[in-house]
């Protein structure tokens, strides 16, 4: 006969390996095949169409109208194509998407309503338009009741979008989606996977962490992916772990409060107004020679207040320092000029050979030249 304690292990052991295999089997469900595309919904899969009609509208700011003036024939002749009716309130400022009689799919209306959606917030008729694919969804995050003071939102919303929009161009290339911000909304568009990054990193840019670091993160994750092996384990190892560090110092009081050492005696106690009089002797004066004392006493500060003041007027009327004059020196006479050392000078400049030579020099070498030819025949 076995023990007891052995049999339980044994089946504690199986149960566990049974729980690892159905874990395994989860995870191969839930992974998607790589290059699988949901099939397109079509005629045949809901032949009778719909039971009810359904109808969505939003309204545009005023901007966006000579815009969806000149798109709406485009975004019409698209929702023609899966039977939802359009609309183009002017008036009101509105836009509605209505399906017909001839619909068959019950989840364009939710297309057609992100589509207008979009158009209202500013995303282009080019990129609106890709809502309507199976694979594409959209994600107009609110972001202006995330931070209260509004400087602080504008400067956090423009570190999203980056210097020329370099940070909202890598976030694009990273999550496959388009983004557009426009006032207190970001709206995305794009593969599910994209759209939860990007909230993300929307999300924590109004919180006040940059968004280079969750670009970092989204670029690890990328090169992680294209490894099968590396698929299914945890990733935790090899993403960067940023901590906040608070880099204002603490402001110090300005004035501080300091501890006096204990001491076990009281303080000395403080001389009362009659002390004082008896110390100066002013407590045996008479009543009139105490007003006298003071009387005087403000006439002595009055007066000293008076000769300050009137120091101070006449600062006014102090001229100020002037420069001293440099006297220039006069030219000595002493060096004369040598009038004859000059006549002089100019005559040998004359004798000196500038320009054509003289007639006479030019003859002579025309014989000379001719006599060295004579020689040389």
């Amino acid at each position: 006969m076995a023990a007891p304690g052995k049999a339980k292990r044994g089946q504690v052991a199986l149960a566990a390996e049974n729980r690892s295999k159905k874990k395994a089997d989860e995870s191969e469900l839930l992974t998607v095949p790589d290059g699988w595309k949901e099939p397109a919904f079509k005629r045949e899969d809901n032949p009778r169409g719909l039971l009810e009609e359904s109808s969505f509208a939003t309204l545009f700011p005023k901007y966006r109208e000579a815009y969806l003036k000149e798109c709406w024939p485009l975004v019409q002749k698209a929702l023609n194509e899966h039977h939802v009716t359009t609309m183009l309130d002017l008036i009101e400022g509105s836009m509605t998407v209505t399906t017909t009689k001839k619909t068959f799919d019950p989840y364009v209306i939710i297309r057609a309503r992100d589509l207008i959606k979009l158009l209202a917030r500013s995303v282009p008729f080019e990129q609106a338009i890709r809502i309507l694919q199976d694979d594409t969804a959209c994600d107009i995050i609110k972001i202006g009741s995330l931070v209260r003071n509004r400087e602080r939102f504008i400067k956090r919303r423009q570190r999203l979008i980056g210097p020329k929009g370099s940070t909202l161009k890598a976030l694009e290339l990273l999550t496959n989606c388009y983004i557009m911000v426009q006032g207190n909304t970001v709206s995305a568009l794009g593969p599910f996977n994209g759209l939860k990054e990007v909230r993300k990193v929307v999300l924590d840019t109004m919180k006040n962490i940059h968004p280079i670091y969750n670009i970092k993160t989204l670029m690890i994750k990328r090169e992680l992916s294209k490894d099968a092996e590396l698929r299914t384990q945890s990733w935790e190892r090899f993403l960067p772990q940023f901590k906040h560090k608070n880099l204002n110092k603490r402001k110090e009081p300005r004035k501080k409060n300091m501890k006096k050492e204990y001491t076990p005696f009281p303080p000395p106690q403080p001389e009362s107004q009659v002390d004082k009089e008896l110390a100066s002797g002013e407590y045996f004066l008479k009543e009139s020679q105490k007003k006298r004392k003071r009387v005087e006493e403000i006439k002595a500060k009055q007066a000293e207040a008076i000769s300050r003041r009137q120091e101070e007027r006449n600062k006014a009327f102090i001229p100020p320092k002037e420069k001293q004059v440099v006297k220039l020196k006069k030219a000595s006479t002493e060096t004369k000029i040598d009038i004859e050392a000059i006549k002089e000078k100019v005559k040998k400049a004359k004798k000196k050979k500038l320009g054509a030579l003289p007639v006479e020099e030019v003859k002579l070498k025309i014989a000379a030249d001719e006599k060295k030819k004579k020689k040389k025949k």
